[in-house]
């Protein structure tokens, strides 16, 4: 009998929204194990109190590729303790959900668990069981195949995420929206520079928006301030938009998401939570990153794709950007590409399919 699996995965927060069906599986599948995410203190604090699949978050020590930090130097005192602990945990299975296994595979080795289940590279440490890490797939897909090779199945494969009477609380305690009006998320940030659009794109969708009558949230965290700034700068409506960038914890931003009536967003974070809400959607991708990111279902979500097949400043092409020693270090939007006209577009067809389910429903 399976009593206890370990689930690591310690990384960010749309990383954890691809897992969710996977973990889904397990909790299906294994109804009386106790699920325990080896996490970060994100994890911990987010996933404290709210339904879904899993039932305890460890918090990783820093350790080299998976949660270390700018001058990270491993500390083997702790991380002995820390495995020591975890061996003691008695885990059944332990799946590694993290990445390709170069660093992963050998820390999921430590922890003791009588089965070892997870990806690889060529290069990685073989677990019990292997399945073979290629970057360009769908992520959702590739945690259900590994959870898959002990058995564990669900008919849920789209990502879905509760949102808690806290988060509800704290969302609607900070947007001041007298008049009532649909509720318009906007996300112009992305960690990675090469995943935003430009910020006068958001401004101009910002200030459409506003013309067709909603309310406009603009969202961020602090490092993301320039870019948030960029927007509302460069809006007609500036006086109307509001903005609550670094104004809400996680589970604030997930409330005010599950509020909109529409979220339009870079490929990051929020997008995915947005969707993983069923909250109508319009994410804008360069057009190799939907192979890993792409939804469930298209009905209230748009993906709108820039083609651009080369670093703008050089001729490296873009699709070796995932690779290390890759030739080009320019910090370049790759998705400049899409179209505010595309945006305005695929805005009617979300609002469009949005009304249409709600009269079948009725």
């Amino acid at each position: 009998m399976i009593k206890k699996i370990a689930v690591l995965r310690a990384n960010a927060l749309g990383d954890y929204i691809f897992v969710l069906p996977a973990l889904q599986a397990l909790r299906e599948t294994f109804p009386a194990a106790e699920i325990v995410l080896l996490g970060r203190a994100w994890h911990k604090e987010y996933l404290q109190g709210r339904p879904g699949p899993v039932d305890r978050v460890v918090v990783v020590p820093l350790y080299g590729g998976i949660s270390e930090r700018e001058g990270y130097v491993a500390d083997e005192a702790i991380l002995s303790a820390f495995f020591h602990k975890m061996q003691q945990e008695e885990f059944d299975i332990a799946f590694q959900l993290h990445g390709g296994g170069r660093n992963s595979n050998p820390f999921l080795l430590r922890l003791g668990a009588k089965l070892t289940a997870g990806l690889k590279t060529p290069d990685a440490a073989s677990l019990n069981i292997n399945v073979p890490y290629v970057y360009y797939f769908n992520e959702t897909m590739r945690y259900l195949e590994v959870v898959g090779r002990v058995g564990a199945k669900t008919k849920n494969i789209e990502p879905k995420i509760e949102v808690t009477d806290n988060d509800l609380q704290e969302a609607k305690s900070i947007i001041n929206n007298p008049d009532d009006k649909p509720l318009a998320v906007i996300h112009p940030g992305a960690s990675d520079i090469k995943r935003r659009w430009p910020g006068s794109n958001f401004a101009a969708i910002a200030d459409y928006l506003t013309e067709l009558g909603y309310h406009v949230c603009i969202t961020g965290l602090a490092w993301e301030r320039e870019i948030v700034d960029a927007v509302i700068n460069n809006m007609v409506y500036k006086n109307t938009v509001q903005d609550l960038s670094d104004k809400l914890s996680l589970g604030g931003s997930t409330g005010l998401l599950s509020l909109s009536a529409i979220v339009i967003s870079n490929d990051t974070g929020p997008l995915h939570v947005a969707r993983a809400l069923q909250r109508p959607s319009i994410g804008i991708f360069w057009c190799a990153n939907i192979i890993n990111a792409s939804p469930m279902q298209i009905t209230q979500n748009r993906n709108l794709l820039s083609w651009t097949m080369e670093c703008p400043l050089c001729e490296v092409s873009s699709f070796k950007f995932h690779e290390t020693n890759n030739g080009c270090n320019h910090q370049t939007s790759l998705v400049a590409a899409v179209t505010v006209d595309e945006v305005k577009a695929a805005i009617h067809e979300v609002i469009d399919a949005k009304f249409t389910m709600q009269v079948l429903v009725k």
